[in-house]
C-alpha cells in the first residue's frame, strides 16, 4: 500500500465503492441518494457477484413489509432471538445497530428505488425452538423483475444464476413456483401458472440469450443496476482494486485498473471494500478454512479475496471468535461425459423430505438431515467419525425418488440410468450392497438404518430430533404423518447420493465496527475505509440464524457506512432517510 504525502490523482469522488454485488450496489445506490459523488467499480463484467446466483432472500427483522404481510415482526423479539442464537462470542453493538437500521433501510429503498420487496409469511428462523424465533416476516423476497426493462446491454450486464437452477436452458423459476412447473396438469391454477411461464420464455428467446422474468437473487440484482441506472452513478466493468492509497494513518483513496489503464482516484469521504469475500482466496482459505471445506466454493471464481487482502496489507485485521470462518452448503457433483462439473445445492428440497438420512463416511448420522444447510455441514464437521477428504451421503429408497426430488434427479423420473453410470446416483439392493458401494462399514450402515426406522415407525427421530422446529416441519412433507420429516426407509433397492461441504459465504472476514470502519488490530478505525457484505466479518459471529443472513446484513451495513461518510460533508440536501419518511 503506497503512502502518498502528495499523491498525483487523476480523479476525484466522494465514495469509491469497489464491487458490485449487493452490499457495493446498495452503498453505490444510497450514496447517490444522500448527494454523494460516487464511483462503482467491478472486477469483471457483470454486476451480482454471489446474491445473483442466489435465492435472493434479505433477513431484515421488524419492518413494514411484515405488519403488511399479515405476521408482523418486531426488533425487540429479534433481539432476543439473536441473543440466543450468537451467545457469548461478541458482536453485539455491531447487531444492534443493524437491528435499529434495518426497517428505515427497507423503508428507503421501497420509498425511493427501484428495489421492491415482500415479507414472506412463512419462512421460519433456521434455528428453531429458541425464544423470540419468528415463522414469518423477517425473510424479505425481491419482487419479479421484468428484465426487459434494463435494456439489452444492461441486461447482458446480470450475472445468470447457476445453470444448473435453469429450467429449459435459461428459464427462472421462483420456489413457490416449482411445484406447478413439474405438475401443470395437478390443477387448473398449476396449469395457468406453468403454461404462462413457459411461453413468457418462449417468447424471450426469439431476442434474448435467456428469459426475461428475473426472480430471487437475479431479480434484486436487476432493481439495484436499474436503481443505479436511475440515479445516474457510474459503474465501471472490468475495473479491479490494485491497491489502497495511505495518508497518514488513514486511507485517502485507492489505484484502480481497468480499460483506461491505471489510475489514481481519490475518495474524499472513503473506499467501501465489497468484492465478495475470501471466496477464491487460496491463501486465505488454506489459513482459515478446514480442511474438509476447501475443495468446492459458491462463489464466482473471479472473488479472489482482492478487498480482503489490499486491507490486510494495508494494517486492517481479521475478526476472531468466529463459532465458523464460512457458511456452508452440502453439495452434489454430476460429472458430465465432456469433463465438466455441475454443482447442485442440497437446499431444502430433498433433505427435509421423509425417508432420507444422512451418514458420514463411518456409516453412521450425524445431523438433524431437516436443519439448514449450514448446519447440516456443521454437523459433517464436528462429526468425528467423518473423514474430511471423503463425502457425506444422502440415502433413501425408491418411493422417495417417485415423490420427490433429490439432487439433479427429479421425481418420477424412469430413467435412472444416466445419474447411475456417472456415479452420481448409487443403487444397491440391499444396505450391504449399497455400503460395499458407497465405501462405509456394512454392518455400521445395516444398523443405522435398523434403528432410525425402528422409531420412524411412530414418527419420532430421539437421535436428533428431527421434525421438532417450526423450520424442520415448513420443509417437509405435511401429508406425511405423525412427523412432516420422518418415515421408514425400505424396502430396497437403496439409493445413495453423496455431498460435499461447499463454501457459499465467508464469515471470516475484516474487522469493522457498528458503521463498517474497518479496524486494526488494535480495534482502532483505519480513516476512510469501511467495508460491507462479505468482506466484512459476520455480524452474526459465524452462526447462521435465518434465510438471508448474508445479504440482509450486506445492505443494512452498506447503508450505515454511507450514513457514516456522508456525516462529514455538510451536504445542504435533505438525506434519503427524510425524504423517505415524507
Amino acid at each position: 500500500m503506497p503512502d502518498q504525502t502528495r499523491p498525483r490523482w487523476d480523479e476525484e469522488v466522494d465514495l469509491l465503492v469497489v464491487g458490485a454485488g449487493a452490499g457495493g450496489m446498495t452503498a453505490a445506490l444510497v450514496g447517490a441518494l444522500e448527494g454523494l459523488e460516487v464511483l462503482l467499480c467491478e472486477k469483471t463484467d457483470m454486476v451480482g457477484g454471489i446474491t445473483a446466483t442466489s435465492g435472493g432472500t434479505i433477513w431484515i427483522p421488524g419492518t413494514h413489509l411484515s405488519v403488511e404481510a399479515g405476521v408482523p415482526d418486531s426488533t425487540e423479539a429479534a433481539a432476543r432471538f439473536l441473543e440466543a442464537v450468537v451467545g457469548e462470542r461478541g458482536g453485539d453493538e455491531t447487531r444492534a445497530a443493524f437491528l435499529e437500521a434495518g426497517p428505515q433501510v427497507v423503508k428507503t429503498l421501497q420509498s425511493l428505488t427501484a428495489v421492491q420487496l415482500v415479507a414472506a409469511q412463512a419462512h421460519p428462523d433456521y434455528i428453531g425452538n429458541q425464544p423470540g424465533e419468528a415463522y414469518g416476516g423477517r425473510a424479505l423476497a425481491p419482487l419479479p423483475f421484468d428484465g426487459r426493462r434494463l435494456g439489452k446491454a444492461d441486461f447482458a450486464r446480470v450475472r445468470p444464476p447457476r445453470r444448473e437452477f435453469l429450467a429449459l436452458g435459461g428459464m427462472m423459476a421462483a420456489r413457490n413456483e416449482i411445484d406447478a412447473l413439474l405438475h401443470p396438469f395437478a390443477s387448473l391454477a398449476n396449469f395457468r401458472l406453468a403454461t404462462g411461464t413457459v411461453l413468457r420464455y418462449a417468447l424471450d428467446r426469439l431476442r434474448y440469450p435467456r428469459g426475461t422474468r428475473l426472480v430471487m437473487g437475479n431479480a434484486l440484482v436487476a432493481q439495484l443496476l436499474y436503481s443505479l441506472r436511475q440515479q445516474r452513478v457510474p459503474l465501471r466493468f472490468e475495473t479491479r482494486l490494485v491497491d489502497l492509497v495511505k495518508q497518514g494513518d488513514g486511507v485517502a483513496g485507492a489505484i484502480i485498473e481497468g480499460p483506461e489503464g491505471r489510475r489514481h482516484v481519490r475518495a474524499r469521504r472513503g473506499v467501501v471494500l465489497a468484492t465478495g469475500g475470501i471466496a477464491h482466496n487460496k491463501a486465505l482459505r488454506n489459513q482459515l478454512y478446514p480442511e474438509a471445506t476447501r475443495r468446492y466454493c459458491l462463489a464466482p471464481e473471479t472473488h479472489t479475496g482482492d478487498g480482503v487482502e489490499t486491507a490486510l496489507a494495508g494494517g486492517a485485521a481479521l475478526a476472531e471468535g468466529l463459532d465458523s470462518p464460512g457458511l456452508w452448503m452440502p453439495c452434489s457433483i454430476l460429472r458430465r461425459r465432456d469433463g465438466t462439473e455441475l454443482m447442485w445445492p442440497h437446499i431444502i428440497l430433498d433433505r427435509a423430505k421423509p425417508g432420507l438420512i444422512a451418514v458420514n463416511s463411518a456409516g453412521r448420522r450425524f445431523v438433524n438431515e431437516s436443519d439448514s444447510y449450514h448446519d447440516f455441514v456443521m454437523g459433517m464437521l464436528r462429526s468425528a467419525e467423518q473423514a474430511p477428504d471423503r463425502p457425506a451421503h444422502l440415502i433413501c429408497d425408491r418411493a422417495f425418488l417417485e415423490k420427490y426430488i433429490l439432487g439433479m434427479v427429479f421425481h418420477g423420473t424412469r430413467r435412472l440410468k444416466p445419474y447411475l453410470e456417472a456415479g452420481y446416483l448409487i443403487e444397491g439392493d440391499t444396505p450391504q450392497t449399497l455400503a460395499g458401494k458407497i465405501g462405509v462399514d456394512q454392518g455400521a450402515l445395516e444398523q443405522t438404518l435398523a434403528d432410525y426406522n425402528r422409531h420412524a415407525e411412530r414418527g419420532k427421530d430421539p437421535a436428533f430430533g428431527r421434525g421438532s422446529s417450526a423450520m424442520n416441519r415448513f420443509n417437509g412433507d405435511p401429508e406425511n404423518t405423525p412427523n412432516p420429516c420422518v418415515r421408514t426407509i425400505g424396502p430396497g433397492p437403496y439409493y445413495a447420493m453423496a455431498v460435499w461441504p461447499a463454501e457459499l459465504a465467508s464469515s471470516a472476514g475484516l474487522k469493522g465496527d457498528k458503521d463498517g470502519r474497518v479496524l486494526d488490530a488494535d480495534d482502532r478505525p483505519i480513516a476512510g475505509l469501511y467495508a460491507c457484505g462479505n468482506d466484512l466479518s459476520s455480524m452474526f459471529r459465524g452462526t447462521y440464524p435465518g434465510p438471508g443472513t448474508t445479504i440482509g446484513p450486506a445492505m443494512v451495513m452498506a447503508w450505515r457506512v454511507v450514513q457514516h461518510a456522508a456525516s462529514t460533508t455538510g451536504q445542504a440536501n435533505a438525506s434519503a432517510s427524510q425524504r423517505a419518511a415524507v
